[in-house]
């Protein structure tokens, strides 16, 4: 199982906003992909009602990522006492347990590090490996100068319609 941030950034990306293409796009998806991630077994099958619910989690921690307050779907989870402290654990098994998993590594992820690209069009999730943490997109060639250029643009605008004003009035 991947570390907590890694899974919930893999997890929140199974939808890419800018496509719209959904990795998670039926039951049967759902549980090929949890599975692959040694979150649910080989035989574990999903229902609709659990890809309602993936869906919800996943975007509930997509908003908590834009630190927007997030509402996640209920998830059958325990507080379990370890050498290492206080822990939350699936109460089930199956496709519902592995759901509970994913919202557990939530819990557990480095929120410092943990953001989503900060261009609208793009909502890419990503760890922020930077020394000051100060990253604002998935990638700086693509979102970022989208967003830098949009910002020249606007401002080139703003800028003409400066100049064009008359402003010598008698």
């Amino acid at each position: 199982m991947p570390f907590p941030a890694e899974l919930v950034r893999d997890f929140v990306n199974t939808f890419d906003v800018e496509a719209q293409a959904d990795e998670l796009s039926s039951p049967a998806e759902l549980a090929r992909w949890l599975c692959e991630r040694g979150l649910a077994g080989p035989h574990d099958r999903a229902g609709d009602d659990d890809l309602q619910i993936a869906h919800a989690l996943r975007e509930g921690l997509r908003a908590a990522l834009r630190r927007e307050p997030a509402e996640l779907p209920e998830l059958p989870l325990r507080v379990v006492a370890r050498e290492e402290g206080l822990e939350l654990d699936p109460a089930v098994d199956g496709v519902r347990g592995a759901l509970a998993r994913v919202a557990a590594a939530a819990m557990g992820a480095s929120w410092d590090r943990l953001k989503v690209c900060a261009e609208e069009t793009c909502q890419w999730a990503f760890i922020d490996s930077s020394k000051n943490r100060s990253r604002s997109w998935c990638s700086m060639r693509v979102c970022g100068n989208r967003t830098k250029t949009r910002a020249y643009r606007a401002r080139k605008r703003g800028s003409r319609r400066l100049q064009g004003s008359n402003t010598d009035t008698v």
